[in-house]
Parts: structure tokens; C-alpha cells; sequence
């Protein structure tokens, strides 16, 4: 285990370096000149002379790219070309909420997919089957932007069962918090849930006509133990796969979800970002994302182990 786990912490680290690597030359070799963006349009000859000089700009790229690097490493992302305020800054004031949403729907969009899943699966081609179906294709269908207007409208201005769209920090009122993220997290979770409900029953379908399955069975094995004992560990390796990327890539942005009920996270920066040119910012969130997807799939990689016996770490 702990060599695994140190192969593949290095492979992230690899990963992590060739995304810098492509970011850097993305934004800074091949863009405008940033002096220009950080100064402003009334800039001066010499105050954009003095900028670059500041910024490390007149270096040699290769040397550019190093501080880049280090800087990168003390978790110094720069400074917004817009506010003039630390990225690094901006980014934990976003994150909280981004985190927030993502993590919770995820624990809802996981347990209603996995029990709909199993359900549908060991009902095949039943009414029950047809039905859970039917809903995954409406959950699918629905557009996040749709949902979230409506469940707004509902619960929280006809039926006021809900407040008004906010973010609360979870250290200032934890019920406080919960409550303006109900909504949030079951508009996210509706498009997740039904993608894991066909996931979950594909897999385990395939999964139960297996031949350890059909041994196991022969055994007298109660159905149960059958399904969950022996199917489910094993059907569970690509849902855990998908839910690693899933995450990982949503702390990236959810702007819909966040733009419906105003929940000021990434999603939210980064489209602030790209609408001024913020390279640095913009930079950030990219580098953010890729780190935790990166991490997702070490974990992703561990739960392996422990979901299907026949995955040995090694």
C-alpha cells in the first residue's frame, strides 16, 4: 500500500507540473502583453517598462517560468490584473462555498443513484425498473438553471419553507448554512443522480452475470448477501471512478447552480475572470481544478481496494 501510494503521489505530482508547465505557456507565452493588462489602457511607456521589470517579464521565458514555480509552491498565485488583490485570496474566499455545494450534493446525488440503481437492477425489466427509468430521463432532461428557478420560486418565495439564496459561512451559523443549501444541493444532485442511477444499475448487472456470481448463488447463498455482499463491491468500482472526476472537475465551477442562487464560489470568479481578462485568476482556478482531480483519482484509486477484492495494490 505504501508503495502505491507513493507511485502514485509522484504520477500526481507529474500531472500537476506538466498542467503549470501548459498553463504558463498558454497564458503568458502565447497572450498579449500582461504588463499592459496589470497597468491599465492610460499606462505610460515607463510605467509599463517598470511593470514588466516587477513582474519578472523581461526575463528569459525559461527563468520566467522558474519564479513562476516557486512562487507556486509558497501558494503565491499573484495578483488580479482587476482588483490588484492576492489570487490567492480570492480563491479561498470562493472556495468555501464551491466546496460546500459540491461535497453535500455529492453525498445526496450518491445515495439516492445508488439505492435507484440497485433497485432498477434487481427489478430489470419490471414496472419498478421502468418507472426509475422514466425519472432518469426527466432528471436528465431537466436543465440545472430550470430547476434551480423553480425550486427557488417554490420553497423559498410561494411556500417560504426555505430562505432567500445566500451564502452562510458553516462557522458563523451552521443551521444557517444548511438551510440556504438545501436547494442548491438538489439542483446540482438531480442531473448527478440520474446519470449514477444508469450507471449504478449497468454496472451491476454486468456484475451479477459474473461466474463467481452464478457460484455463489449455487452455494445457497441468501440473494441478499448475493447482491450486496459479493455484486455491489465490485459493481461500485466505476461509480466510485466517475464520482472522482465528478468532484474534482465541479470544484472547478458549478456556474448555474451558483449563478441561480447567487452563491458567490468559483464558478461565479471564473466568470468574472474570463468576462475582464483576468489571466491570473483565471490561471488560479485552473490550477485548483486540476489539483483536485488529480487527488480525486488517489483516492479513487485507494477505494479500489477496499470495493473489490480482486484489485490488489502493489
Amino acid at each position: 500500500m505504501f508503495r502505491f501510494l507513493i507511485r502514485r503521489i509522484l504520477f500526481g505530482i507529474l500531472v500537476l507540473w506538466i498542467v503549470t508547465l501548459g498553463v504558463f505557456l498558454l497564458f503568458f507565452a502565447t497572450s498579449k502583453d500582461p504588463a499592459a493588462r496589470f497597468a491599465g489602457k492610460s499606462a505610460t511607456p515607463a510605467t509599463l517598462a517598470l511593470v514588466r521589470h516587477r513582474l519578472g517579464l523581461d526575463d528569459p521565458l525559461p527563468v520566467q517560468y522558474w519564479h513562476f514555480l516557486t512562487r507556486l509552491l509558497r501558494g503565491d498565485l499573484g495578483y488580479s490584473f482587476a482588483t490588484q488583490s492576492p489570487v490567492t485570496g480570492m480563491i479561498k474566499q470562493a472556495l468555501p462555498a464551491s466546496l460546500s455545494l459540491i461535497l453535500g450534493a455529492a453525498v445526496l446525488w450518491l445515495a439516492v443513484g445508488l439505492i435507484a440503481g440497485v433497485i432498477s437492477a434487481t427489478r430489470a425489466r419490471t414496472l419498478l425498473d421502468r418507472g426509475i427509468t422514466f425519472a432518469v430521463l426527466i432528471g436528465i432532461s431537466m436543465p440545472a438553471f430550470i430547476v434551480g428557478l423553480t425550486l427557488s420560486y417554490v420553497f423559498a418565495v410561494k411556500l417560504q419553507i426555505f430562505p432567500q439564496t445566500q451564502y452562510i459561512p458553516i462557522q458563523n451559523n451552521p443551521l444557517q448554512w444548511f438551510e440556504h443549501m438545501v436547494l442548491p444541493w438538489i439542483t446540482l444532485a438531480l442531473l448527478q443522480s440520474a446519470i449514477y442511477t444508469r450507471l449504478t444499475r449497468g454496472s451491476l448487472l454486468d456484475v451479477l452475470g459474473e461466474d463467481y456470481i452464478r457460484t455463489a448463488r449455487a452455494k445457497g447463498l441468501p440473494e441478499r448477501r448475493v447482491i450486496y455482499r459479493h455484486g455491489l463491491r465490485s459493481a461500485l468500482t466505476p461509480v466510485v471512478t466517475q464520482a472522482g472526476v465528478d468532484i474534482g472537475v465541479l470544484i472547478g465551477g458549478t456556474l448555474v447552480t451558483e449563478t441561480v442562487f447567487g452563491l458567490q464560489g468559483i464558478g461565479q470568479l471564473t466568470v468574472q475572470s474570463l468576462t475582464t481578462g483576468d489571466l491570473p485568476v483565471i490561471m488560479g482556478v485552473v490550477l485548483i481544478a486540476s489539483f483536485f482531480v488529480v487527488l480525486g483519482n488517489l483516492v479513487v484509486d485507494v477505494v479500489y481496494s477496499f470495493l473489490d477484492p480482486r484489485v490488489r495494490l502493489s
